[in-house]
């Protein structure tokens, strides 16, 4: 499913509005407000080659997860034309998280009180592989927004969450 930059789409119920989005993850903390929440936001992307160009999919999630007792998530796709370059797709993919942050938290805090969940950002980088490198660069991109970054093993919301839809 190809989605607009402004939709997003449910497993359990399809596509939906930004406005949509967060009323679900509000309903979803209503239903047990006792509990803990992460509300939590990745990227992934993965590049394809139609006809000799590079086109990369770029997979935005959005979790709300009710600690040791389930989540919800939403997703969008983009696709970009553009060079598949290591360093500039992860700089798109932890970009667009904190783009989707920025414009979406506001709105969330609407609904349900910041005292109930933590907020992360989760960026597709680890100390393994070849993104090693760029781990303090794109996690003080997000520090210096405000929000709390986690990176591999830790990042499930772009490396599990985004990835299976991109």
């Amino acid at each position: 499913m190809d989605m607009n930059k402004n939709g997003y789409y449910s497993p359990s119920i399809g596509q939906l509005t930004v406005g949509k989005v967060i009323s679900e993850i509000g309903d979803f903390v209503d239903h047990e407000p006792g509990n803990y929440y992460s509300l939590v936001i990745g990227t992934d992307s993965q590049t394809r080659r139609i006809n000799g160009k590079a086109e990369i999919d770029y997979v935005t999630a959005i979790v709300i997860y009710r600690r040791g007792r389930g989540a919800r998530y939403f997703w969008r796709k983009e696709k970009k034309i553009q060079k598949p370059i290591l360093r500039d797709k992860i700089y798109t993919e932890t970009l667009m998280s904190l783009d989707v942050a920025q414009n979406i938290v506001p709105e969330i805090r609407k609904v349900i009180s910041p005292a109930k969940y933590d907020l992360e950002i989760h960026i597709d980088v680890g100390p393994l592989g070849p993104t090693r490198d760029m781990i303090r660069e794109v996690v003080g991109m997000v520090t210096g927004n405000g929000f709390v970054a986690k990176t591999k093993p830790d990042s499930w919301g772009a490396s599990s969450v985004a990835d299976k839809h991109t």
